[in-house]
């Protein structure tokens, strides 16, 4: 095989989708198995406490309690991205949800107390929260990118039957 080859069959794989689900669901496994944790709960207080998306946990749950139905949907959310290796609508269930997922946790750069911080000679510089929840954004860009190619495989699927 020439390099030529070797390039084409790359470029025509989907080596890019899996890697981007598979990456999905070991961060949806390893953060919802974080939301079982006191750590993780008391770290949790300034971020849902402050947001008008999901302040309303705190009181429904408790503290802990919120944290636990967090991992849960992050567990729902990876289980349905595993499954949809082989099924396409549990597949755009599980984009779905991931989307969903990082839009919310991008709204908390908004309402999270000490999330920008004037120290830099007056400009808004991030703080601890926002340094940590800015990642979501790429997050949320491979939660669309899979969301469209598991809608294509739904549609695709639908057709043939």
């Amino acid at each position: 095989m020439t390099h030529s080859t070797y390039l084409n069959t790359f470029v025509r794989s989907s080596f890019d989708i899996q890697l981007v689900r598979w990456s999905l669901i070991v961060i949806f496994i390893g953060f919802g198995y974080t939301k079982w944790f006191d750590y993780e709960a008391q770290a949790l207080i300034p971020l849902i406490g402050n947001s008008p998306l999901l302040s309303w946990m705190h009181a429904a749950f408790g503290i802990q309690g919120a944290s636990y139905a967090l991992g849960v949907a992050e567990w729902a959310i990876g289980a349905a991205l595993l499954i949809g290796i082989w099924s396409p609508t549990w597949a755009v269930a599980g984009a779905l949800g991931s989307a969903l997922t990082y839009l919310t946790t991008l709204t908390l750069i908004l309402t999270t107390p000490g999330a920008w911080e004037s120290s830099a000679g007056g400009f808004p510089a991030m703080g601890g929260a926002t340094s940590f929840l800015i990642k979501d954004a790429v997050l949320l860009a491979a939660s669309v990118v899979l969301l469209k190619h598991d809608l294509r495989r739904t549609c695709s699927t639908l057709a043939q039957a």
